[in-house]
């Protein structure tokens, strides 16, 4: 049993992915959930966590809609604007709904590194931690510190790290990288996605080798019941495909994992993670 806790759909003439140019090649057109489900039959995925795309409400209703129709959607990430002084009406709505498992922040996009220190944003996260929700963190070196802040001013916070963290494999220098990770992995409550590392190596040139000291890493400072995998389908397309996804996690983690351990980065811990349930037969 196989759950792939991150991937995403849109449809561009929605007119809220911002980040999406005509310039992205294949990642230029609209995915949804007829273009996934092949792939899930193909690998054996009994469900997926849907996470947002788009910096906007909006998005988060769309993404509903299809957890609506499709019952290995297992639950959607979705996003509110944390900065705002309407977020806890929003949440409270939002939460009154089926599917919603978790929120994100797009902090990657955000220019102030600091942002998610601010004040209103702390006592909106506040707001999670009363629902018991949790918070998918999409960031990259430059927030490391901050985050630790957060960590530290939040506890309670359940978190995930999402792409560990996006490490510059292209450049192969892990010293900084591993550092980072050793520092949250200190915080019980944040966790990490094994997810989105073909866009970070060189797309034309990387071998599936190229993965494994950053896995091992990932492993053994986070260990088997705090990772998740994740194909960051579509995105992932940009770098090869959603079996080149699977392949770089399974075939790189240390050989000495339980069939148990393997279990739980696969798919018990995304259950655990996101409190999951199995959905039934997919419609349509």
């Amino acid at each position: 049993m196989i759950i792939d806790a991150h991937q995403h759909f849109w449809k561009i003439d929605r007119a809220d992915y911002s980040w999406l140019s005509k310039d992205m090649g294949v990642l230029y057109q609209d995915y949804l959930p007829e273009d996934l489900n092949p792939l899930l039959e193909k690998h054996g995925i009994t469900g997926t966590v849907l996470i947002q795309a788009a910096p906007t409400y909006e998005e988060t209703l769309f993404l509903l809609s299809l957890y609506e129709r499709y019952d290995w959607i297992y639950g959607v990430v979705g996003w509110i604007d944390l900065s705002s002084p309407a977020f806890p009406k929003q949440l409270d709505s939002l939460m009154k709904r089926p599917g919603i498992v978790g929120l994100r922040p797009m902090l990657q996009d955000l220019e102030n590194s600091d942002w998610i220190l601010q004040e209103q944003v702390i006592e909106n996260l506040k707001w999670l931690i009363r629902y018991n929700l949790p918070l998918d963190l999409l960031i990259n070196n430059k927030h490391i510190s901050s985050i630790l802040t957060l960590l530290k001013t939040l506890p309670n916070l359940m978190t995930v790290i999402d792409h560990m963290a996006k490490p510059n494999i292209t450049k192969g220098d892990l010293s900084e990288w591993k550092e980072d990770m050793n520092a949250l992995s200190q915080f019980p409550n944040v966790w990490c996605k094994m997810s989105g590392l073909m866009t970070q190596a060189n797309p034309a040139m990387w071998k599936i080798e190229d993965f494994e000291p950053y896995i091992h890493h990932i492993v053994q400072t986070f260990g088997p019941s705090r990772l998740l995998f994740g194909s960051d389908w579509p995105v992932c397309l940009s770098a090869g495909s959603y079996d080149d996804a699977l392949q770089i996690i399974k075939r790189n983690v240390p050989e000495n994992l339980t069939n148990k351990e393997m279990d739980k980065i696969f798919s018990n811990n995304a259950k655990a993670f996101y409190k999951l349930k199995e959905r039934g037969d997919s419609h349509e």
